[in-house]
């Protein structure tokens, strides 16, 4: 049997899958993320001869896939939120994306090192990889494509996370690196993990994502417009300036992912009310779609080769504590004081789901230093990664459900929504509402 044409087959039919699937699981308990773990799982199982799917061992193909689905991914999280932003108005993501976040690392590696024995540094990039809430795997509880209606508190909050903080855990992470290759002296690497994986890392990032943002929107909207220069309209740009986005920030040594994140923001919000958004949303969303079912059914087979082994009891109990107390309390401390809802903030901090983000970030550490207990490392991972999906995946439709049910009109994430919706109506035009000026 030609096993490389096998692999075209299970890819094909599973990717076509995925044209229904989103929206058979819309109404259900149950997302399509747990169903391809499934399939991956039996799959492997069987003696088909499909490719290695051990992270450990083929580290980077892990590393190369997780990357390009989860850039893939923010470009389109960037593009289908219709909020400007603002410190008052994103206060709440940005809340996450730092006390939240910060909680998080600060809990989880303790965890680690007190209770599972791992070094600092093992557990400092545990902790760094499983922090943020995975772009890719939380479709369940964000904001839908680019449309013209108010989005709610959890499901903007979410998004908008998911879109920052997969750039925000990098400085931990590169921190990790610098505690296995120079060991535990802040001498060593204080100065330049402040300066330089912390500072310059991120405003590079940020300013490279806005400046092309802007660029590439002149290029497709204003210019049309002033000149003869042919209008597009295709959905491949998205996944193009994507690409050279992530490519040139990384070229210059800035965040990627802030990024790409950044310049699909920027992109929105140059013209808000254009219906080519959605046509550059919904062409990530199917290249996301592809990307997704390969990564899902790798993952289910890594877990049938043996992924779970090195887990102990010491382990599960660790990663059940992460995701059931530790990521909604620090949410819920880290949304103190901001004016939203008490269920809706428990929700927020609840869906802190882990995913591919997480594969990425220890696929890139191993790759750049060497820690010990790589198998526990990837176990615990895999572990708690699961446990989110399949969590998450069961509760996600009737907590959000719930929540809309139960929503009334002036329930926002703060008072400038509830002026928009006094403007426009709870499904008017966001780009014909007032804008607040800070």
């Amino acid at each position: 049997m030609d096993y490389y044409l096998l692999a075209f087959v299970v890819i094909g039919a599973a990717a076509l899958a995925m044209a229904w699937l989103p929206t058979w699981f819309e109404k259900v308990p149950f997302s399509y993320a747990m169903l391809f773990i499934v399939l991956g799982f039996l799959l492997y199982k069987l003696p088909l001869g499909l490719p290695e799917p051990d992270p450990l061992r083929e580290n980077e193909l892990a590393l190369r896939l997780s990357e390009l689905c989860v850039i893939v991914t923010l470009m389109g999280t960037g593009i289908k939120i219709n909020r400007r932003f603002s410190l008052f108005s994103w206060q709440v993501p940005l809340r996450l994306v730092s006390w939240t976040m910060l909680l998080c690392i600060g809990a989880l590696a303790w965890m680690a090192w007190k209770f599972m024995g791992f070094s600092v540094a093992s557990a400092v990039l545990l902790a760094a990889a499983l922090a943020p809430t995975d772009p890719v795997l939380a479709s369940d509880v964000q904001v839908g494509p680019p449309s013209e209606e108010i989005e709610d508190a959890p499901r903007f909050a979410l998004t908008a996370e998911a879109g920052l903080n997969d750039g925000m855990a990098f400085p931990f992470t590169w921190l990790a690196i610098a505690l296995a290759t120079q060991g535990l002296d802040p001498e060593n690497w204080l100065g330049h993990w402040l300066s330089y994986d912390l500072l310059y890392r991120i405003v590079v990032g940020v300013g490279m994502g806005y400046a092309i943002g802007r660029g590439l929107s002149f290029i497709l909207f204003k210019l049309p417009k002033k000149v003869k220069f042919p209008k597009t309209e295709d959905g491949f740009v998205a996944i193009s300036a994507t690409l050279l986005v992530y490519g040139l920030t990384e070229m210059v040594h800035g965040y990627g992912f802030i990024a790409v994140f950044i310049t699909g923001l920027t992109i929105k919000n140059y013209e808000r009310d254009n219906t080519y958004h959605r046509e550059l949303h919904d062409f990530t969303d199917q290249i996301e779609r592809i990307l997704v079912v390969i990564v899902l059914i790798l993952f289910g087979g890594s877990v049938a080769r043996g992924l779970l082994d090195a887990l102990t009891w010491q382990g599960m109990l660790v990663g059940a504590a992460f995701v059931l107390l530790v990521r909604p309390l620090a949410g819920f401390i880290g949304l103190l004081g901001v004016k939203v809802k008490t269920r809706e903030k428990w929700a927020i901090s609840f869906f802190g789901i882990r995913g591919i983000g997480s594969i990425f970030y220890i696929a890139f550490a191993l790759s750049k230093g060497s820690f010990m207990n790589p198998e526990e490392i990837w176990a615990m991972a895999g572990f708690i990664i699961l446990l989110s999906i399949f969590m998450h995946g069961v509760l996600a439709t009737p907590i959000m459900r719930y929540l809309d049910k139960v929503r009334k009109p002036g329930d926002f994430i703060d008072p400038e929504q509830a002026e928009l919706e006094a403007s426009v109506g709870q499904k008017g035009n966001i780009a014909d509402a007032p804008d607040r000026k800070e």
